[in-house]
């Protein structure tokens, strides 16, 4: 399905007409930061093509990544900055090449009112993020690491659509909020029984895992 056929299913006509008339299109590459802590922002993103991760970090400066969003997806955490004109509390970073449709604040509000199909998809977004930190949550204080560690490569699979994962130890750790060492020993004792194969900052899941 191309990105005009989803929002032609998500959106009335004239919303989609107003989407193209008012949002502006920006591209990112890999590792860009489109949202950071402590900056205002004047935006909400609407993915069309690529994956945003989305941080939070605590007061000693240690981040957590709070949950991914593709295509055809939005951040309600920017929705909530734009409608209070507050401070971004999270950082957006560009998985891979990421295209979105950057909406203005000054028509979040108006839309809300005006298009219902617009307010099913923000109280949507709003519900599906909630859902995904609260999973986020109950896989840090009820779950192994190595069971993480599992759920999050799967995780990466089902985004990238590839078996194989582009993402250093190092990385891997801080999205998990752990040291690179204990990950490189679950990786290896991964590999060892045989359900993914290492490469340098490359990891192919096999289909044992799943």
């Amino acid at each position: 399905m191309n990105n005009q056929a989803t929002l032609d299913n998500t959106f009335e006509p004239a919303l989609v007409k107003e989407i193209h008339q008012f949002g502006i299109i920006k591209n990112y590459r890999e590792g860009d930061i489109i949202m950071d802590y402590g900056k205002y922002i004047r935006m909400m993103p609407l993915v069309v093509k690529g994956t945003i991760k989305v941080y939070r970090k605590d007061d000693a400066g240690n981040e957590i990544l709070l949950y991914y969003l593709s295509n055809n997806e939005s951040c309600s955490m920017a929705y909530s900055c734009c409608m209070e004109a507050k401070k971004s509390e999270v950082k957006a970073v560009a998985e891979d090449e990421v295209e979105l449709i950057a909406i203005p604040h000054i028509k979040l509000d108006e839309w809300l009112c005006k298009y219902p199909s617009w307010k099913s998809y923000i109280m949507r977004s709003f519900n599906e993020r909630f859902l995904e930190m609260l999973k986020s949550i109950e896989s840090i204080a009820f779950h192994k690491l190595d069971e993480r560690l599992i759920a999050y490569l799967k995780e990466k699979q089902r985004l990238t659509g590839s078996s194989v994962i582009k993402a250093s130890h190092s990385l891997i750790a801080d999205e998990l909020a752990t040291s690179r060492v204990v990950v490189s020993r679950l990786l290896k004792q991964l590999e060892n029984e045989q359900k993914i194969i290492l490469y340098r900052n490359e990891i192919k899941i096999l289909k044992v895992l799943l």
